[in-house]
């Protein structure tokens, strides 16, 4: 076996000249472990079945030593040689640990004390941001085990490795690889409303009037978010909470938010009362929380012009049987608006992510009167996103600019089933990577691209079916429990670099001449 010019990878990454002797002594050692002596008759037929190349790493030439000594049927110093590695390689894991764990700790802050993942709305690093921090990496390998493992069994090994191949290389990022939960989902509300956290593993009864609206609501966000990796939506939030204000206060409450309807000794006024219901539900839900590595719950919440509204939850029903009132959620909707735009100026307050859904027909909004009020709140420099549709089939969140709605039907069971959507998992592609790499490799783009694309339908697939496979083990109790469809969360591809790979790209283009 020759191996004049052979280079390895160590662990490190770094490439070393390869040396057959450093072998030979790993095996002459395992032979002394057991009581034995190698001599040159028993390495001679070992080392021949060794075939090493350039650029293999330290690894795989392990993984044939122990190959060969079965094979030559040196059972016992096979099974030491094992044992070895493997007390090393635990070794080499605390090690790496122990030094991460310094370094985190002496890091300027979280962000840059992460190596994985690293969660841009976590403040300040603690003992439980550490926590969180030290087993991402096994959460990544686990995951990249069960993926690729799914992926061999429905495509075979050969794009499992790709896909490995293109995950190191850059070319395409798993969202989220540190946690097992599926990404990020809108949710329906409704089997809260019915049946209380309980469901999903909570203790708390239905809500049944303002105050237990409010902490039950905190409650159930922290609960579903527990179990997603991205974001929790609420598209039905103000509705809800419109429903139990009117419980309280009656159905023309918003024409009467000056009177006094508090008798303790602060006398506040019902829009006070509100305000008041507002601060608790945003403050609680902006604290940090450990389920989430010390991160805040990642909130999303929409608002509605009339129409769009009306074709959302126009057969909503409660289960008291009474229907939403477009009047008075139009005025809690801009009520929460203005309040939230001017807490901000008092306090860092990064969620809920707002959404304003707009109907508009021939370049023009439908509701004029949500299209003035969209931009008055823009000119006080408010910050939230605008969805505008001509038609009311779909919502956009944070992960998807459109998620089309496929039955905006009403059930006694699960309510607005419209609203249940989202991503179950998200994996972006590099164009400006994929771009340049194909024009240095001599390849159209279109077409290398296209493989790529392939490529991350296939891996998305196969995520689906570990994702089933977990609710057939009733671990998904939010899908069982109905606030999440399985059949409406999509299986998202993203992409960014787009504008990088255009001017990298040196494509010709035409300019439009000046008006």
């Amino acid at each position: 076996m020759g191996n004049n010019g052979i280079y390895i990878v160590k662990r490190d990454g770094k490439r070393v000249p390869f040396s057959i002797h450093k072998i030979e002594n790993a095996i002459a050692k395992a032979f002394l472990s057991v009581g034995a002596y190698a001599t040159q008759d028993d390495l001679i037929p070992i080392l021949a079945r060794l075939h090493i190349s350039d650029g293999m790493t330290v690894e795989e030439i392990q993984n044939q030593v122990e190959v060969a000594l079965m094979a030559e049927k040196y059972f016992a110093v096979a099974k030491s040689y094992m044992l070895y590695r493997q007390k090393h390689a635990e070794t080499r894991e605390i090690r790496d640990k122990m030094t991460f764990l310094m370094n985190y700790c002496d890091a300027q802050n979280a962000a840059t004390g992460s190596k994985f993942d690293a969660n841009a709305n976590v403040e300040k690093k603690n003992i439980a941001t550490l926590i969180g921090e030290l087993p991402k990496k096994n959460f990544i390998n686990l995951n990249r085990r069960m993926l690729t493992d799914r992926i061999k069994e429905m495509y075979g090994k050969e794009l499992a490795d790709k896909y490995i191949g293109m995950l190191n290389e850059h070319f395409i990022y798993k969202n989220d690889e540190t946690s097992l939960a599926n990404y990020c989902a809108s949710i329906t509300m409704y089997p809260w409303l019915l049946n209380g956290t309980i469901p999903i593993g909570g203790n708390s009864t239905p809500p049944t009037n303002l105050k237990s609206f409010c902490g039950g609501f905190v409650n159930m966000v922290f609960i579903v978010s527990s179990m997603l990796s991205g974001a929790c939506a609420t598209p039905e939030f103000l509705m809800y909470m419109d429903y139990f204000i009117r419980l309280e206060y009656g159905d023309d409450y918003f024409n009467r938010t000056d009177e006094v309807v508090d008798l303790s000794t602060r006398r506040r006024t019902l829009d006070k009362v509100i305000c008041d219901c507002f601060e608790q539900i945003v403050y609680s839900i902006n604290q940090p929380t450990g389920a989430r590595n010390f991160q805040a719950v990642f909130w999303n919440i929409s608002y509605y012009d009339r129409p769009y509204f009306k074709s959302l939850f126009g057969e909503f029903v409660f289960p008291d049987g009474s229907r939403p009132i477009w009047q008075s959620l139009s005025w809690l909707q801009k009520r929460f608006m203005k309040w939230f735009n001017a807490e901000r100026t008092r306090a860092v307050l990064t969620f809920p992510v707002e959404t304003m859904a707009l109907l508009s027909k021939n370049d023009d909004m439908v509701d004029a009167e949500y299209a003035d009020f969209t931009a008055e709140m823009y000119a006080e420099g408010h910050s939230f996103f605008t969805y505008m549709s001509e038609n009311a089939d779909s919502l956009s969140s944070c992960c998807r600019l459109r998620n089309e709605i496929q039955d905006n039907g009403f059930s006694y069971t699960l309510g607005a089933g419209g609203v249940s959507t989202g991503s179950k998992s998200v994996l972006t592609i590099n164009l400006n990577r994929c771009v340049q790499f194909a024009k240095r490799i001599g390849r159209p783009h279109l077409e290398f691209l296209a493989e790529v694309v392939d490529l991350t339908h296939k891996v998305q697939l196969a995520y689906n079916e570990n994702l089933k496979m977990f609710q057939e083990k009733g671990m998904l109790p939010l899908f069982d429990a109905g606030y999440i469809n399985m059949g409406r969360q999509y299986l998202t591809i993203g992409v960014n670099g787009l504008v990088e790979a255009d001017l990298s790209s040196a494509t010709t283009r035409s300019t439009a001449p000046p008006a």
